[in-house]
């Protein structure tokens, strides 16, 4: 019954790895695997489908085939009949990784912003390689030569076949959850591309991308480029190179510590024989080679200040002293006093009017005679013939006893 009910499914087109190819007589027997989703199934071949491929398909190699499923009831099995194998072609496989490449790319998984920058000195590297692999003797051995403290724990896997992309997984899983590995390499050495197929595998690549521990990609050569070297932190073109990016050589390292001590040593002995020149070239200025001569040359400034301030202000005063006389002079020249010591006298009303002509007085009028020292009382009688006042009797006042003699004279 089962038999009848798949015996109606009719062909389908599937796609996977060979395993396992083993010719019987007229028949050939191989194992169809899907390496992505580790399922895999039984394929018989009558040998003229199987010679009929060109290239012939072999052992590990990526085939298309027409196949229409089987129910043994003897054995109780399911298998393919294969009806036409169409092996996958190299262009073809190009353009599936570029597909995934553009894929993986979108999804931003070989961003740079996400790549995780290596410790400088790893205490543990896990090594992910093939068993007895030469890239496992590349990678300790050049490590080693460079720093010989440095520790490995080696994961050995399939590199190729079947099995490589299920081992890798698991052995990168496993590092990756041990924390005392700083640093993980994963390293195979050169092949064909059905042979480094593996490293483009999706789930691979996105395990790596999930992976918390820092990841380098040394993968076959340098014109080797899986989907791995996209993806991980770092990208080594070999093994050996890897060896050289994951560990610093101690003797590059003593010597850029001993180029850095003489740089240290030559920049702050420069600075310091700056400062000692700047430092004598001040203990050489006048004003720090001999303070006490700025000082006297100050104040010699000092005194020649005070010199020309002492002889201005003495000359504006003797020339106001000048000017102050001369106006003296002037003042004592116009002055009515000076007039009287002449010999002169001022002849006024009682009111205080200066009488100027002998006409404006009226007989019997008093009048006062003002002379230098003193002063005389007169009544005019009448005008003489010349204008000037007549006989006129004086009525002398108050007079200093000292000079009493000489005021009755000049009456």
């Amino acid at each position: 019954m089962v038999a009848g009910w798949i015996g109606k499914l009719g062909t389908v087109w599937v796609e996977g790895q060979i395993t396992e190819l083993t010719a019987r007589g007229g028949t050939v027997f191989l194992t169809l695997r899907d390496p992505v989703a580790n399922v895999s199934a039984r394929v018989t071949a009558p040998r003229g489908v199987y010679e009929a491929a060109v290239p012939r398909p072999v052992d590990g190699a990526r085939v298309l085939m027409l196949v229409k499923p089987d129910f043994w009831v003897n054995r109780g099995s399911f298998a393919f009949t294969a009806l036409e194998i169409r092996p996958v072609g190299i262009g073809d496989l190009l353009a599936r990784l570029e597909r995934l490449r553009q894929l993986l790319a979108a999804e931003g998984l070989f961003n740079a912003e996400r790549k995780r920058r290596l410790p400088f000195l790893p205490g543990t590297v896990g090594l992910i390689c093939g068993r007895d692999s030469a890239a496992e003797r590349d990678v300790l051995e050049n490590s080693r030569r460079r720093w010989p403290a440095v520790r490995f724990k080696v994961e050995q896997v399939a590199v190729q076949g079947p099995y490589a992309v299920t081992e890798v997984t698991e052995a990168l899983r496993r590092l990756d959850a041990d924390d005392s590995v700083d640093v993980i390499v994963i390293a195979r050495g050169g092949g064909s591309l059905e042979d480094l197929l593996p490293f483009s595998d999706e789930s691979l690549v996105r395990a790596v991308a999930a992976c918390r521990t820092p990841v380098v990609s040394a993968i076959g050569h340098e014109q080797d480029t899986p989907l791995l070297d996209l993806v991980a932190d770092v990208r080594a073109s070999t093994p050996t190179d890897a060896a050289k990016k994951v560990v610093p050589d101690v003797g590059e390292q003593l010597t850029l510590i001993r180029q850095l001590r003489d740089r240290g040593r030559r920049v702050l002995g420069g600075w310091v024989e700056r400062e000692l020149a700047w430092l004598a070239s001040v203990r050489t200025r006048p004003s720090l080679a001999d303070p006490v001569r700025d000082l006297e040359r100050r104040a010699e400034q000092v005194d020649a200040l005070r010199e020309r301030a002492r002889r201005c202000l003495g000359g504006g005063l003797d020339r106001a002293e000048d000017s102050l006389t001369h106006l003296r002079a002037r003042l004592l020249a116009l002055s009515p006093a000076a007039t009287l010591e002449r010999g002169y006298a001022i002849v006024q009303r009682p009111s205080g009017e200066v009488v100027r002509q002998a006409k404006s007085v009226a007989p019997g009028e008093l009048l006062t005679v003002r002379l230098t020292d003193d002063r005389l009382t007169v009544r005019a009688e009448q005008a003489g013939p010349d204008g000037a006042a007549g006989t006129a009797q004086p009525k002398p006042r108050a007079r200093k006893p000292r000079k009493a003699a000489a005021d009755g004279a000049s009456s």
